[in-house]
């Protein structure tokens, strides 16, 4: 006896999907919505007083309410689409920095041995920048006293040598900043230095994740080396 194959083929979900133009959820709410409208409209109509009917304005009132509701529904998943476009290029750019240094906000500096790098942003310059490096009791390590600076970002190389001449202890530091103009006191900001890990892409946007442990947003990133 010969067996005979089943030769019937079932197709795909995905297939019939794109076949028949599966709607996407948006639509099918807003279509939802227009439905249950006419539905209500249509009964209100049908159960009006003959003696006191509908108003023409008040019907066109509840149409443009519909149209308004409808528009911004769109407008909504449109304005969606493009945020996602936007973050998923600006985490592609992103990329690009995984393996490149970085100056961030910060006031954290570690030497092991042989000192270490971080910064100070400067908005409007300075006549003299002072830098104080602190151990984790608040003892003062090092002072550097670096004179004039230009506005903006500056990377400030610590060679590891406490004030005494001797080699700092292996480990992490921190460093205050002050900053003066004609003797009056100016805006500065402490930066750290580290380098770009990975990148992540989260519900507050895009997250460069460095070296010491750190997220930050690249809006925060004030150098690249």
């Amino acid at each position: 006896m010969t067996t005979v194959q089943n030769t019937t083929n079932t197709a795909s979900q995905a297939l019939l999907d794109s076949v028949n133009g599966k709607k996407n959820t948006a639509t099918s709410n807003v279509n939802e919505t227009q439905d249950r409208f006419m539905t209500l409209l249509v009964t209100q109509m049908k159960n009006q007083d003959p003696l006191n009917p509908m108003d023409n304005a008040q019907v066109t009132s509840q149409m443009a309410q519909l149209s308004t509701v409808t528009g911004i529904n769109k407008l909504n998943s449109t304005v969606e689409s493009l945020i996602g476009n936007v973050q998923t290029g600006q985490s592609y750019q992103a990329a690009n920095m995984i393996g490149h240094n970085v100056l961030v906000p910060g006031n954290s500096v570690s030497t092991t041995g042989t000192g270490g790098y971080f910064g100070v942003d400067l908005p409007i310059g300075a006549d003299k920048l002072t830098v104080t490096i602190k151990d984790s009791a608040g003892a003062t390590i090092r002072t550097l006293k670096l004179g004039a600076q230009d506005a903006g970002s500056s990377p400030i190389n610590w060679d590891g040598f406490a004030d005494d001449g001797a080699v700092a202890k292996t480990g992490s530091y921190k460093f205050e900043v002050a900053a003066t103009i004609s003797g009056q006191t100016a805006a500065a900001e402490g930066l750290n230095y580290a380098q770009v890990m990975s990148v992540s892409n989260s519900t507050s946007g895009i997250k460069l994740n460095l070296s010491n442990l750190a997220s930050v947003s690249t809006s925060d990133v004030k150098e690249i080396f």
